[in-house]
């Protein structure tokens, strides 16, 4: 049972990435489904980092390959997120359309990238190396912990830092005037900039930002769940988590907090196939749909209690026209 919630946790997180990084964009008001792709991305840049830095050293220090991993899967996914911004708040171009041409790109991007310039002669097995000893380094003693060293303390670095990141955000939402300001953009950006908010500003740092967090999931998924392994078929894997990753946020009703125990749940939903003994192969998929039925179930619940807190943002999709205000 310890070993099946440290899985849940671990994959999980990757869920987290994406959802947060989604919550943040829908925030201010545009909805992501380009977060497939971003994630992508953020693989494919992730392991480019790790790439160039320990093909070109002897010894690699692991903290510099860590965070030389997480800066390029940013930085990548950041730039198809600020594509995305750029051609829904500038050009006010269709929020639906843009995202699934900006998923179709990464995932095509991905596919590419990662065969022909990143997976080079030689690199697999220093993908490989990095990822078990470097990005899955867990705390010291964990294993003299008994079951909670095993749920709480074997996870590698990007494991904890999406949690942190959940957490900051709940923060800022809730508590700062960055966090008011942004909420009030995504309720009614009209009224924000009649108060002097900055909406074009907020909505491009909040999708930009947004798409990098959700870069880092595609990371978590090759460098921390599968230790630097990577398939011919990561893309497609990355992108059906991308997905998911947005019906998690109807599921936590758009809360960075509540995103981290659904994320958690996610992830035990996702890998409960590989626990259970004497399945038929065709039964996985049917195992595989649970977390969209549940998104389903939650979605109809909410929209029959019409509480506001439960409720997207007011003018989530909607282009902002400043001369019709």
């Amino acid at each position: 049972m310890a070993a099946f919630l440290a899985s849940a946790i671990s994959f999980g997180v990757i869920f987290l990435f994406g959802c947060v990084g989604e919550i943040l964009t829908e925030k201010s008001g545009h909805l992501n489904l380009g977060i497939p792709g971003i994630m992508c991305m953020g693989a494919a840049g992730g392991c480019f980092g790790v790439k160039i830095y320990v093909m070109g050293t002897e010894t690699p220090n692991g903290a510099l390959t860590v965070i030389l991993g997480i800066l390029f899967a940013m930085i990548f996914a950041g730039a198809l997120g600020a594509i995305y911004a750029f051609l829904t708040v500038s050009l006010r171009c269709n929020q639906n359309v843009t995202g699934l041409a900006c998923t179709i790109f990464g995932v095509g991007f991905t596919s590419f990238f990662i065969n022909n310039v990143v997976m080079t002669e030689g690199v697999s097995a220093k993908l490989s190396l990095a990822g078990r000893n470097f990005f899955n380094a867990h705390i010291p003693g964990a294993e003299n912990l008994g079951w909670f060293g095993t749920i709480f303390c074997s996870h590698g670095t990007l494991v904890y830092l999406g949690i942190a990141i959940a957490i900051a955000a709940a923060i800022v939402l809730r508590y700062t005037k960055v966090g008011l300001n942004l909420r009030a953009v995504g309720e009614n950006p009209a009224t924000a900039d009649a108060v002097g908010i900055n909406v074009t500003g907020y909505k491009y740092t909040a999708i930009t930002v947004g798409a990098a967090i959700a870069g880092l999931g595609g990371l978590c998924y090759v460098m921390g769940y599968m230790n630097g392994i990577v398939g011919s078929t990561v893309d497609q894997t990355i992108q059906g988590i991308g997905w998911l990753s947005i019906a998690l946020v109807i599921f936590t009703l758009w809360k960075p907090a509540l995103a981290i125990l659904g994320s958690i749940v996610f992830g035990a939903l996702y890998i409960l196939s590989s626990y259970i003994t004497g399945i038929s192969f065709e039964q996985i998929p049917l195992l595989n749909l649970i977390p969209y039925v549940v998104t389903i179930l939650v979605l109809i619940v909410t929209s029959i209690v019409g509480h506001r807190e439960t409720q997207p943002p007011a003018s989530l999709g909607l282009s902002y026209f400043r001369e019709d205000r």
